[in-house]
């Protein structure tokens, strides 16, 4: 059984919690900027002092209202400053703050509400304050419901109820919660079935977070630090972020629109981004079809090439298997990053030194692709149950392929049958009203992850796939779709892909279109434009397909390669029900949805 292990680097003092970060942050600078917030086009600071007024002005009106010492709020936003102030001054008051995706249902928002036992919600705005109307229909009583949008003055009225209640009332409130205190309950996004409520304690949030800053200097402590917020804070790893930018003194901006992403990213201009490898695949698509579009596609596909080359030649120097990128293929890289690879980073903003990947896989390919261009990856790994992150990549010592080294605090451990086990500082106390979950989810201190992974003899960690996941044919052969359905991504036609092939005498796979990228390359080759129902049965796009299927097919042995695909008729989104807010696949969905379509593949 192997084990890894990474020893603290920095403690939180007895008695503290979260809160205890932003009243420091003050005490040392009161005037450093720790937020920016896009007004009018333009970005304005927010000093330590104006947010520790906002959120103490509004942890007085939580007070107000009525919500005690472990009472839960739940907030339903997408990601906003607002947001941020709201769950600071939840912290200040002692709640425990309960996010719920923007996107949930009506019934998805009833039983978080109910299992929470949640006393207040914030909705973002009228619409979202609607669907928690209809979520409350199914309670026994109504709750009372603010609206963060500006125009809506919700959190001004709230403030104004606070008024009378003193700063010593205040102070008190905020040092009752402990380390060991719940801080949140982040409802895991539900791959299958209903989902659970992780509870998240002040320590966990702020011992990896000190800790983080300081397992990450090159990033985290330069002095012009700052990163911009565009995944949902209804995640845990976007909050997690968060609290170590706070920790760290970075400044934070928030977008919520992916339509001014690349606007907000050019004026904002971050120097680390947190990146979801969705984001990077459809970065990369959409630049190669561009360039092929526009007659353009041999330069790119030929700068593409030796981007990888240049990183691959340098990781392999860094592990020291080989003498680093030569005189040949830095001059090449050269040419192409006056042609090329300078655009690509300034979709990113421009000043961008360091990403970091986590949620879900990030292939290979695309991260050697990125880094070679000027914009690092750092592949982390991490579950709501370890406040996200529990490895990372360090600049310093990054091996592509690889989730990185455990967090300071963190112990990772490879089982017998190759899960992944995890023990540390990030690890949850457990499950909320779920006994049966803690039971199944922990073994020995150790949280069972249900992935499975290697480590290599330097501590680094490989994830290869989920327990669950990993399909066995008919042969008895183990496949782990992930690789396969990766590669498949990269094609400019594909939106997602499901491997298919569980006691099945051949691996199969389903593929949905990606509209944009199908228009794209529909325009490219002098065609009307087509549907999706249409595209599907379309031979010359099942040949196009077909291509992506034999690249795949190249990366693993013959009898883990796809013998046979079809394609859906849909996309699968989250609007589908086919992928978490975090676009992860909902694998079983998938297989019950489309189960007919599956059963095609081998009749």
């Amino acid at each position: 059984m192997r084990e890894a292990v990474t020893e603290l680097l920095a403690t939180m003092p007895a008695g503290s919690n979260i809160t205890d970060i932003l009243v420091a942050q003050h005490q040392r600078d009161p005037q450093r900027a720790l937020y920016a917030v896009k007004r009018n086009g333009a970005w304005s600071d927010v000093s330590a002092a104006e947010l520790l007024g906002q959120v103490t002005a509004l942890a007085k009106g939580l007070m107000a209202s009525g919500i005690e010492p472990g009472d839960t709020i739940a907030v339903m936003s997408k990601t906003r400053f607002e947001w941020t102030v709201v769950d600071l001054a939840g912290w200040f008051a002692g709640a425990v703050v309960v996010p719920i995706y923007e996107t949930s249902s009506p019934l998805q928002v009833q039983w978080i509400l109910q299992d929470s036992a949640a006393k207040m919600v914030f909705a973002e705005d009228a619409a979202k304050a609607a669907v928690v109307g209809q979520a409350m229909s199914g309670l026994p009583a109504e709750l009372l419901v603010w609206q963060l949008d500006r125009n809506a003055d919700g959190l001004a009225q709230l403030k104004a109820a606070g008024t009378d209640i003193t700063d010593e009332a205040l102070e008190l409130r905020r040092t009752s919660r402990g380390m060991a205190d719940a801080a949140s309950l982040v409802y895991t996004s539900g791959t299958t079935g209903r989902p659970r409520g992780c509870i998240v304690s002040h320590g966990n949030f702020a011992e990896l977070a000190v800790n983080t800053v300081e397992f990450l200097p090159d990033i985290l402590k330069r002095p012009d630090a700052k990163s911009l917020m565009f995944l949902p804070l209804a995640h845990v790893l976007a909050r997690a972020v968060q609290v170590i930018c706070l920790a760290a003194g970075v400044k934070m901006g928030h977008t919520s629109s992916m339509a001014e992403l690349i606007e907000d990213l050019a004026s904002y201009q971050p120097t680390f981004l947190l990146v979801v490898p969705r984001v990077f695949e459809k970065v990369y698509a959409t630049a190669r079809q561009k360039a092929h579009d526009g007659g353009k596609g041999r330069i790119f596909d030929a700068a593409a090439q030796t981007a990888v080359a240049y990183s691959e030649a340098r990781d392999a120097q860094a592990r020291g298997a080989g003498a680093g990128p030569g005189l040949a293929l830095k001059a090449k890289r050269a040419v192409f990053d006056k042609l090329v690879y300078g655009k690509l980073r300034a979709a990113f903003g421009g000043q961008v030194e360091y990403t970091v990947s986590g949620a879900s896989a990030l292939n290979p390919m695309l991260a050697h692709f990125f880094t070679g261009i000027g914009v690092p990856v750092l592949e982390g790994y991490g579950l709501t149950e370890s406040t996200a992150p529990a490895a990372v990549n360090l600049p310093r010592a990054n091996r592509i392929g690889t989730v990185g080294l455990p967090l300071p605090g963190t112990t990772i451990r490879i089982a017998d049958d190759g899960e992944v086990l995890i023990k540390g500082i990030g690890i949850t106390p457990g499950y909320h009203n779920n006994e049966a979950a803690n039971a199944e989810s922990f073994r020995d201190g150790y949280f069972c992850t249900g992935d499975v992974g290697t480590l290599d003899d330097d501590g680094y960690l490989t994830i290869t796939g989920r327990k669950k996941d990993l399909l066995v044919t008919a042969g008895g052969k183990n496949v782990a779709p992930g690789p396969l359905e990766d590669a498949l991504r990269e094609h400019r036609l594909v939106s997602q892909a499901v491997v298919v092939g569980e006691g099945r005498p051949f691996i199969g796979a389903l593929v949905s279109l990606d509209e944009e990228g199908l228009t794209g390359w529909l325009a490219a080759a002098g065609r009307s434009p087509m549907d999706l129902t249409a595209a599907a049965e379309d031979p010359a796009v099942r040949a196009e397909l077909q291509q992506a299927v034999d690249h795949a097919n190249r990366l693993v042995s013959r009898a883990e390669q796809i013998r046979k695909f079809d394609v859906l008729r849909q996309d699968l989104t989250e609007a589908s029900g086919h992928l978490t807010p975090s676009l992860k696949l909902k694998r079983m969905t998938v297989l019950e949805d489309f189960a007919g379509q599956i059963d095609g593949l081998y009749s």
